[in-house]
């Protein structure tokens, strides 16, 4: 049987689709209403402003993506630095398709409104850094394996870093990707990034598959 979707959520799957691809400013409370199939009066019943609506959309990408990562096939690998690179191997495989299809709404947002709408931006800075959160327990995995302390002492690098420059690098490489019109260049830095983290735990003494 498929899932019932209520209005609310059909306008936040909206607005997680035109979002993407028109950004948020371009994006009107009846693009949204059209894209969802819903009327205003359902808008505002379930959001007080497009603000409201911004900050909603952020959570709920949050959620959605919290999900897809969750279930991806990475999260089975046993070793944590393997896992790692077989996350970065899985962030590759999904860049593809329409920019809208796989570019960050969390980020979209972030860099649009983050001087006018303190709020969105606020949700936006949230989804990203939770996402990274995800990831530093099995870089300190990792650096423990090999006799590295994850607060950076041995190194000069923290596990808590390392997770946030990976989302610096997928943001900006998603960036790139929308100013040259393809996945390509955003293709292009993750395998950069993979280099670099096997440079990091290599220069420690690890002995990371070196296979691309």
């Amino acid at each position: 049987m498929s899932r019932s979707v209520n209005a609310r959520e059909k306008l936040l799957e909206a607005a997680v689709k035109v979002v993407r691809s028109k950004g948020f400013a371009a994006t009107s409370v009846d693009d949204l209403c059209v894209e969802a199939g819903v009327t205003k009066g359902a808008f505002f019943h379930h959001f007080a402003s497009k603000e409201a609506l911004g900050i909603a959309a952020a959570e709920y990408w949050s959620k959605m993506t919290g999900a897809l990562f969750a279930a991806a096939p990475y999260q089975q690998v046993e070793d944590p630095l393997e896992r790692l690179l077989a996350y970065l191997r899985f962030r590759r495989d999904i860049l593809g398709g329409e920019l809208c299809e796989f570019t960050c709404l969390a980020g979209t947002m972030l860099q649009e409104v983050y001087a006018q709408h303190p709020a969105i931006a606020a949700a936006c800075q949230e989804s990203i850094a939770s996402h990274a959160a995800t990831l530093e327990p099995m870089i300190s995995a990792a650096m423990l394996a090999r006799g590295l302390d994850p607060e950076g002492a041995s190194t000069g690098w923290t596990a808590s870093g390392l997770a946030l420059h990976s989302q610096v690098v997928l943001q900006g490489a998603f960036i790139l990707a929308k100013g040259s019109g393809g996945p390509a260049i955003a293709r292009d830095s993750v395998d950069h990034l993979t280099r670099y983290i096997r440079l990091l735990f290599t220069s420690a003494g690890a002995n990371p598959d070196p296979s691309p």
